[in-house]
């Protein structure tokens, strides 16, 4: 007889609280991961959270900027954004929708708000290419809102699954080095969830509404929004749950990369000799 073996559930290391920030031509953010009390959680170099119906806190966009040596995920949740290139590519981001953009070797783009009011919300979040990845070729994943599956896993819980798998439902994104998940979960009042993640993966969740308990039930800590919670990397399931409030969350795991990391704005290398080079190359023309 062949003993099945159990689950093991992740506790939270610590949590972390966004700090208020501004980034692209003065667009007003919080950013989660790339700041003081979390400078990164390898592969993920960065997490924002953008979010604000006044439209002077975002009109302004992020005009053309350049980016080496990692992937910029963005998830929408409110709003529309207008993202070009200068390789001739060109998209709008709308409600529910996710551009995984591979920068590789250099790209030049801009990602501008298309509306004058109402709520702008959504992530952006950074995610480091190995060594032998760096200088690819650039690509786009541009995925609409009705390319993402949705897992209903258990009674009050719906899961959109834009990377990595629930059950038989596995998401879009695909050709990723860190092998992702990228789970947007919502928690109906009372409702749990036991979230499979791949041992030895990095993991975190980001509570964006309402809160959740996150952990094992001998050791589940209280998530407010606005807060990350860092997850041990033992274990291959994080338990979820709702209190009496509905909570929206998102769970973000990658495969650590334990490489050296060297970083300059946008250009993220493994040696400051490569930043160097990165920068020529940008003020050459060669991106």
């Amino acid at each position: 007889m062949n003993a099945v073996a159990a689950s093991a559930s992740r506790r939270v290391v610590r949590t972390v609280r966004g700090q208020p920030t501004s980034d692209g031509a003065g667009v007003k953010l919080t950013r989660v991961i790339g700041q003081r009390e979390l400078d990164m959680l390898d592969p993920f170099l960065m997490l924002d959270e953008f979010r604000s119906d006044t439209a002077s806190d975002y009109l302004a966009g992020f005009p053309d900027h350049p980016h080496r040596g990692f992937e910029t995920v963005t998830y929408m949740l409110a709003g529309r954004m207008r993202h070009g290139d200068n390789q001739g590519n060109a998209g709008l981001l709308t409600p529910g929708s996710v551009q995984w953009m591979t920068a590789g070797r250099g790209i030049v783009h801009s990602e501008m708000p298309e509306q004058e009011n109402g709520l702008m919300w959504g992530f952006q979040l950074w995610v480091n290419l190995p060594a032998k990845d760096k200088l690819t070729a650039p690509r786009y994943q541009d995925i609409a809102p009705e390319r993402i599956p949705e897992a209903e896993p258990s009674a009050g819980v719906r899961v959109r699954v834009v990377a990595g798998r629930v059950g038989d439902v596995v998401g879009p994104v695909s050709g990723v080095a860190v092998a992702p998940l990228y789970f947007d979960v919502s928690l109906e009042p009372g409702a749990r969830f036991a979230a499979p993640v791949p041992s030895g993966h990095n993991a975190f969740a980001y509570v964006y509404s309402g809160n959740a308990d996150v952990g094992p039930a001998d050791a589940a800590r209280r998530i407010a929004r606005g807060e990350l919670a860092l997850l041990e990397r033992d274990g291959d399931e994080v338990l979820l749950s709702a209190g009496s409030e509905p909570a929206r969350l998102i769970l973000v795991a990658g495969k650590p990369l334990n490489e050296p990391v060297a970083k300059y704005g946008p250009f993220v290398m493994n040696t400051q000799d490569e930043i160097v080079q990165a920068i020529r190359d940008f003020q050459s023309g060669r991106f």
